[in-house]
């Protein structure tokens, strides 16, 4: 008990805080450190620079080198620093991912370390470091300093738990087996429903489990389990069972969702988008309420042109008012995709294509009524946020593993196909059922049950909430052990 007596006499915190390179991982990191500024952290948030300078590039308007001066007025006292990844701005490194992930083992690691030491130097506020889950070096580097150590875990508590038991995965022959993985149903994972090997990540599903990308899941995990704290964007609600399993083991805290609200509040305070944005509230304002279907298949992962051809004939067969993200990127990081000649002219004003957009903006607007999604865990999260339910058509990585949650466990979502060569006639069935059939009405009476489920989280007294009120406590007095000893 003295120790909760002497933490009101403890200055607030003062974290560095490292995100992810990529847009999943960059946007709640933001959202994280303004959460974290609105209840008297002082935050200094690091980007890298290529990061900067496509966030800075993507600016309508122009934002300068401070993305967080905004914010500052505001009252929030959030500094921003940029860090070299070791590579020069104009090293592309999507098509030389596995080069820029060498760099992320072997380089990246000393320029965090110098910027680290430099700002403990100048600053001996400075008491914690957070950073995704998915940065090896963060327990070495907080301890070489001294400071608290924080793991920001952008994904599902269902995804975490999978990786965080590897070991177990490899012991009973299901991930990494020389003689072939089992093909039967987990169920030892602590806190996990039994999973069928289909609803793994894609990664631990591949017969070759030494690439870049799996040492990265190995360091990583081997890492966060020396660290002090895990902060985790997801709700206590949905996913109970996992979360306490992990807390079991180590301190975890549940405080999502952290997204956006429909207000535009943190858009307006914090630029957050790696690409330029469309403005899509005029064309929307023209359309019926739930007349029009969302369609983006993410910021990163790479679509085949069969599926996207077999997407965009789904959609003219379905009739359906739309709009889609489709990404110049979206089937090769080396040349632009073009859509099949004439399509455009097919669809006349039922559909509005552009290569980005503010997607929030977009799918609380009230004349969207459905989302085709690539099961991204900030696309979930979002379109539940808005009671906005999804056909899904996961890529890769985590996106069959969220599928799961959201079509078998939630029941917010509907596959758009069942493992099967994906066509047009699925899709524009898979449409119609979700825009005007009673499929349709029974997913979205959920997924407004869950919409409430999340905004209760966020309440002054909801689980998400408290949680992160318990996880600033015990980090200071974490900081008060420190500074006696």
């Amino acid at each position: 008990m003295g120790d909760t007596h002497t933490i009101d006499h403890i200055p607030n915190p003062h974290a560095i805080i490292f995100p992810l390179c990529y847009q999943g991982h960059v946007t709640p990191t933001i959202h994280l450190a303004i959460k974290l500024a609105s209840k008297g952290f002082t935050i200094t948030f690091v980007n890298t620079q290529v990061v900067h300078h496509n966030i800075t590039k993507s600016q309508s308007v122009e934002t300068g080198d401070d993305i967080f001066a905004e914010a500052r007025k505001s009252g929030l006292d959030i500094r921003y620093k940029t860090v070299s990844d070791g590579f020069p701005l104009g090293f592309d490194r999507m098509v030389n991912h596995d080069q820029y992930l060498e760099g992320n083992f072997h380089v990246f690691p000393a320029h965090v370390d110098e910027l680290v030491a430099s700002l403990v130097r100048s600053d001996p506020s400075v008491s914690c470091l957070i950073a995704d889950t998915l940065s090896p070096w963060m327990s070495k580097i907080a301890k070489k300093h001294n400071l608290i150590s924080v793991s920001f875990w952008t994904q599902p508590a269902l995804v975490f738990s999978l990786d965080y038991h590897l070991d177990l995965l490899k012991t009973n022959g299901h991930f990494a087996s020389q003689d072939g993985n089992r093909q039967d149903a987990i169920n030892y994972i602590p806190g996990v429903k039994s999973i069928e090997i289909k609803d793994l990540m894609s990664y631990l599903q591949q017969t070759d489990v030494s690439t870049p990308t799996h040492r990265l899941i190995y360091k990583s995990f081997e890492d966060v389990k020396n660290v002090d704290f895990i902060l985790c964007n997801t709700i206590k609600e949905l996913e109970n069972d996992t979360i306490s399993a992990i807390n079991d083991r180590q301190p975890i805290y549940s405080i999502g969702p952290l997204v956006l609200s429909p207000s535009g509040l943190t858009r307006s305070l914090v630029p957050t988008s790696l690409r330029p944005e469309c403005d899509c509230s005029q064309w929307l304002n023209t359309k019926p309420n739930n007349s029009v279907l969302y369609v983006s298949l993410g910021s990163l992962i790479l679509s085949n042109r069969v599926d996207i051809e077999e997407i965009a004939y789904g959609l003219s067969l379905s009739k359906v008012n739309f709009i889609w993200v489709l990404r110049p990127d979206a089937i090769s990081y080396d040349e632009s995709y073009v859509l099949p000649i004439g399509f455009e002219n097919e669809i006349n004003d039922n559909g509005l294509i552009v290569p980005w957009c503010r997607q929030m903006e977009v799918i609380s607007h009230p004349a969207v009524g459905g989302f085709l999604t690539h099961c991204g865990w900030n696309s979930v999260l979002e379109s539940l946020w808005c009671g906005v339910p999804m056909i899904c058509f996961p890529l890769m990585i985590d996106q069959g593993t969220n599928r799961k949650l959201v079509v078998d466990d939630w029941r917010c979502g509907v596959n758009i196909c069942d493992k099967k060569p994906l066509t047009r006639v699925d899709v524009a069935e898979k449409i119609d059922r979700l825009m005007s059939g009673k499929l349709g009405q029974d997913l979205r009476k959920q997924t407004i049950k869950m919409r409430e489920t999340l905004e209760s989280a966020l309440a002054a007294d909801g689980s998400s909430e408290k949680n992160l009120s318990q996880f600033i406590t015990n980090v200071k007095i974490k900081i008060s052990k420190q500074s006696r000893q």
